[in-house]
């Protein structure tokens, strides 16, 4: 009697085994599966008829279906940015033309005999066509950076150079306004692409000067772990708390700065590109008390 009720306790105990060797060997299959969809939809390779679905449990089936139409969706996304792109395109090429025949022709009226009344209205029209030319350059640019159309192209470039070419650019306007612009000599490099960098500091640095009457701006760099710390200071009007978190949105700009001259996307494009080249920007300010905008860009 105990011999059976050993063999039957074999039994069980094997067939125990067995079990869960099917189901060890069934589960490490699903998992199988289920990591190889993954990979699929990862790679943009996944399509509806790699896996067949009838040999599927509940829970595969419901992961199939689920990758099947985000990779439809991210299909989706791809096309409707290449539509913005061709549209960006299309709108940049068919708008250059006649922006700059109104740029041509306001240079050669500038160079007639005129009234000083025309001259005034042609100043005019020079202006606001050069404010337009602005404006569309900085739209398409937006554009293309906010849906993931630009390539940013990363190099190690000097500091010191960035700061020197931008001081250089902007000591015209400055020494107009009576106000000084400066940067200390640095040492320290940074992984950025050069051109679209100068864009963004260029842009910050350009409000500075607008924006401030008394003083000066002053340029410099600080090295930090994984960033260099660009700072743009200036002893400007200086910017509210309230007007703090909305100076990088597009088109804003406060009622203490209306009536100057811009469109109110430079620092939104700043922003933009910093961020596109996995940096950041920070600002502190107070009004009438001046404004620093540091800018992280990751270092060289």
């Amino acid at each position: 009697m105990e011999t059976y009720v050993l063999i039957g306790a074999a039994v069980i105990a094997a067939a125990a085994a067995g079990f869960a060797v099917y189901e060890h060997i069934k589960t490490r299959k699903l998992m199988k599966s289920l990591s190889d969809m993954i990979d699929s939809a990862i790679e943009g390779n996944f399509e509806e008829t790699t896996f067949d679905e009838s040999m599927y449990s509940l829970l595969e089936s419901k992961i199939h279906e689920y990758l099947t139409s985000s990779s439809l969706s991210a299909a989706k996304v791809r096309e409707e940015k290449e539509k913005i792109n061709m549209l960006i395109s299309d709108i940049s090429h068919q708008t250059k033309t006649p922006v700059a025949n109104l740029l041509l022709y306001s240079d050669l009226l500038s160079e007639e005999d005129l009234p000083d009344s025309s001259k005034e209205k042609v100043a005019a029209i020079k202006a606001q066509s050069e404010k337009l030319k602005f404006l569309i350059d900085s739209l398409v640019k937006m554009s293309r950076l906010e849906n993931g159309l630009m390539n940013f192209v990363p190099v190690v470039s000097s500091v010191d150079e960035l700061l020197e070419s931008i001081t250089d650019s902007l000591s015209a306007k400055a020494g107009a306004k009576g106000i000084t612009i400066t940067y200390e000599p640095t040492e320290l490099s940074i992984k950025c692409d050069p051109k679209w960098t100068y864009e963004a500091v260029f842009n910050i640095a350009d409000n500075a000067v607008k924006y401030t009457n008394s003083g000066g701006v002053k340029l410099s760099a600080k090295e930090y772990e994984m960033f260099v710390r660009i700072d743009i200071e200036d002893t400007g009007i200086g910017i509210s708390e309230e007007d703090s978190a909305k100076v990088f949105s597009r088109f804003y700009r406060s009622r203490e700065v209306s009536s100057e001259e811009g469109v109110g996307i430079g620092l939104c494009l700043a922003r933009e590109i910093i961020t596109g080249e996995g940096g950041y920007i920070r600002l502190e300010s107070a009004p009438g008390e001046g404004s620093t905008f540091s800018v992280y860009i990751p270092k060289g």
